[in-house]
């Protein structure tokens, strides 16, 4: 492919992702993964650098463009090397019109401004778009830290995490030998966090109410020494499907149960832990505000009207949880999200409801907020989140 069809390609992948993020269809990365299956001539290169120019674009708009050459023209506007690339030539991009408009630049969607926590000022903005670390959990069922650190040249300890290690940029984990053998799963630092503040020791019965694939699920699961009663609980077969091998392979699968939820009538399947958890961990649905360095096309699927659907839910699961939990026992509720509807209000409407509940902060990391703790990029070094721990009366 010629410079200019790469940058044809380009605008062609971001129209698609611009149509998905608004209709609610498919992830960027399926999109252009399925557009080069339909393309065997663009070779590793051409694939590599429309992939790197479709993401430049992503990241510079926090605004859904119109199209996707609105996207690359305002790239275009600060790049004269790609705008000489709109030449008209075969397969690349037609000729740039006097006064045609392009997408100007921004890093948040407007709306979302007035909805992030206080303590995230521009700098701390900035780093929300940020290339992501890479971090790993040692798997303490099958090793420690000391026993792995010297494995990759220049990783290091992550702080507050007795299992964290930050390896770095471009290791290639996936093929690791370490992975395969179930020693080390990959986890941002903050997702470790939340997990360590459950306390979750053996013998527990610990749910994790929205397991997803079961990442903390996992980690509960290493701090549980193998021993105890995990249950891992979602209303998605195919994400409970995923967590299997990765707990034979991480050697936690004798203790996991995994429970799945109907939509809706939840309790149902959850009356008989009624008052029998240590820990309910509610890893809850959220915006992924605290992670659109990781994805930032999700700036473009979230809506005002989404993020009212997302804190009905989350306030829902809160109501569902809190029975569960036994006297003197706690709930530990996150989100991905640095938005405070979804965190702190959240936490504060709980305690509204349940005044003899008691937040506590076990923690170290991150900084205090309402109720609980708020991690960021920029003051921590992990994906953004809250969490609040609540500890139920006796």
């Amino acid at each position: 492919m010629t410079p200019a069809a790469r940058t044809q390609a380009a605008i062609e992948l971001l129209d698609l992702i611009i149509a998905a993020a608004r209709d609610g269809g498919a992830a960027a990365d399926t999109l252009i993964a399925r557009y080069f299956k339909d393309r065997r001539y663009a070779g590793s290169k051409d694939r590599r650098a429309v992939r790197e120019l479709v993401y430049r674009a992503v990241r510079r708009h926090g605004e859904r463009p119109e199209s996707g050459r609105a996207a690359v023209l305002g790239l275009a506007g600060e790049d004269d090397a790609l705008a000489a690339l709109f030449d008209g030539s075969p397969h690349g991009p037609a000729p740039i019109l006097p006064d045609e408009p392009a997408a100007p630049p921004s890093l948040l969607p407007a709306w979302v401004q007035p909805e992030l926590a206080a303590l995230v000022d521009p700098a701390e903005q900035a780093s929300l778009l940020a290339r992501a670390p890479l971090h790993v959990r040692v798997n303490a069922l099958k090793a420690t830290r000391d026993d792995l650190i010297g494995h990759w040249p220049d990783a290091a300890p992550l702080p507050h995490l007795p299992h964290g290690i930050a390896l770095p940029a471009g290791t290639d984990i996936e093929r690791d030998p370490r992975l395969q053998a179930g020693e080390v799963e990959v986890q941002d630092g903050g997702s470790q966090l939340i997990a360590r503040a459950c306390a979750a020791l053996p013998d527990m019965t610990v749910l994790d109410l929205c397991a997803g694939g079961g990442g903390k699920t996992l980690a509960l699961a290493a701090d549980m020494a193998g021993k105890g009663r995990l249950i891992a609980a979602d209303t998605a077969r195919d994400r409970l499907a995923r967590l299997l091998p990765r707990a034979q392979r991480a050697g936690a699968e004798a203790m996991i149960e995994t429970l799945l939820l109907d939509p809706g009538r939840e309790a149902e399947r959850l009356a008989s832990l009624a008052g029998q958890c240590d820990v309910v961990l509610i890893d809850a649905p959220c915006s992924g505000a605290g992670t659109w360095r990781r994805n930032p096309e999700a700036r473009w699927r979230l809506t005002p009207e989404r993020l009212d659907r997302i804190i009905a839910l989350q306030a829902h699961l809160l109501a569902l949880a809190a029975p569960l939990v036994r006297p003197g026992g706690r709930l530990v509720y996150a989100v991905c999200s640095l938005l405070d509807r979804e965190g702190r209000t959240q936490v504060q409407q709980f305690e509204s409801a349940h005044p003899s509940w008691q937040a506590s902060r076990a923690i170290a990391a991150g900084r205090p907020w309402g109720a609980g703790t708020l991690l960021t990029p920029y003051h921590d070094g992990t994906d953004g989140f809250f969490f609040a721990t609540l500890e139920k009366p006796c």
